[in-house]
C-alpha cells in the first residue's frame, strides 16, 4: 500500500511540474475513451498526457537550431558500426533489446511471461506516444533540414515530439528495474544508449528523447499504481528468478 501511495505522489508531483505546457490548436480530435479500451495499465481518458511535457522548440528557433546542429555533429561522426547498431535498434522494440544488459538466456522463448508483460507495456506506450504526436505535431528533423542524411526508415507525418521507440525503451527499463534491482544501471544504461540511437539514425531531435524520458517516468508511476500491473510484475519477477537466477525481490 505504501508502494502504491509513494508512486501516485511521484505522479502527481510530475503532473505539477509538466502542468506549465501550452496547449496546441491545432491538434486533431482523439477519441480518448476509444483509447483507453485497449490500454493494459493506465486510463488515458483520465491521464492527460498532454500536460506532461511543455510545447518542443518552434522550427527556426535558436533552440531548434542548435538541435540540428548536433544532429549535424552526429552524422558527421558516426560509423558504419554505429549506423549498423542504430538500425538493429530502430527494428527491435520488445523488451528483449535490454538482453545486453541481463544476459544472453534473457530471450521470449524462454521467459514467455516476461515477454507478455513487455508486450503490454509496449502497448501502454503506443496509445501515449500516439496521443502527443498527434497533439504536439512537430516535423521530423530530416523534414526541417533536408541537408539531414537519416540512415533509418523514415516517414512523411510531422510526428517526432517525443520519441516513440525512447518511451519505450524507457518503460521497459524502468520495468526491469522492478524485476531485476541489481541490474538497474546497466539497464538505465542500455535505455539511454537505445534513445542515443535516435538521434545517430538522424530521425529525432535530442528534445524528442528528452521528453520521452520525462514521460516514461510520469507514466510508470502511473502503472505502479495498477494491481493487474503489481500481479504481472510479480509473476515475471518470479519467472525471472527461477530462470536467470537473479536477487530480484
Amino acid at each position: 500500500m505504501m508502494a502504491k501511495k509513494t508512486a501516485l505522489l511521484w505522479l502527481f508531483l510530475l503532473l505539477a511540474a509538466g502542468g506549465q505546457a501550452q496547449q496546441t490548436a491545432t491538434a486533431p480530435a482523439v477519441n480518448r475513451q476509444q483509447l483507453a479500451r485497449g490500454a493494459n495499465y493506465i486510463d488515458v481518458s483520465v491521464l492527460n498526457v498532454s500536460d506532461l511535457v511543455s510545447d518542443p522548440p518552434a522550427a527556426g528557433s535558436r533552440a531548434n537550431d542548435a538541435e540540428l546542429a548536433e544532429l549535424h555533429r552526429i552524422e558527421t561522426g558516426r560509423t558504419p558500426e554505429q549506423v549498423a547498431k542504430a538500425r538493429a535498434d530502430d527494428a527491435e522494440q520488445d523488451i528483449f533489446v535490454f538482453k545486453t544488459a541481463l544476459g544472453p538466456g534473457f530471450t521470449p522463448q524462454a521467459l514467455p511471461i516476461t515477454a507478455a508483460l513487455g508486450a503490454h507495456v509496449k502497448a501502454e506506450q503506443g496509445l501515449v506516444v500516439g496521443e502527443l504526436k498527434r497533439h504536439f505535431q512537430r516535423p521530423r528533423p530530416y523534414q526541417t533540414d533536408t541537408t539531414l542524411h537519416p540512415v533509418c526508415p523514415v516517414k512523411p507525418a510531422a510526428d517526432s515530439y517525443p520519441s516513440g521507440h525512447s518511451l519505450t525503451g524507457y518503460l521497459e527499463a524502468l520495468t526491469l528495474i522492478e524485476l531485476v534491482p541489481e541490474k538497474r544501471s546497466e539497464i538505465l544504461a542500455r535505455a539511454d544508449d537505445y534513445a542515443h540511437d535516435r538521434l545517430v539514425c538522424g530521425v529525432h531531435y535530442p528534445s524528442d528523447i528528452e521528453a520521452s524520458s520525462r514521460v516514461a517516468y510520469a507514466v510508470f508511476g502511473y502503472m505502479l499504481a495498477d494491481p493487474k500491473f503489481q500481479q504481472d510484475l510479480a509473476a515475471a519477477r518470479e519467472e525471472l528468478r527461477r530462470n536467470l537466477g537473479t536477487a530480484a525481490k
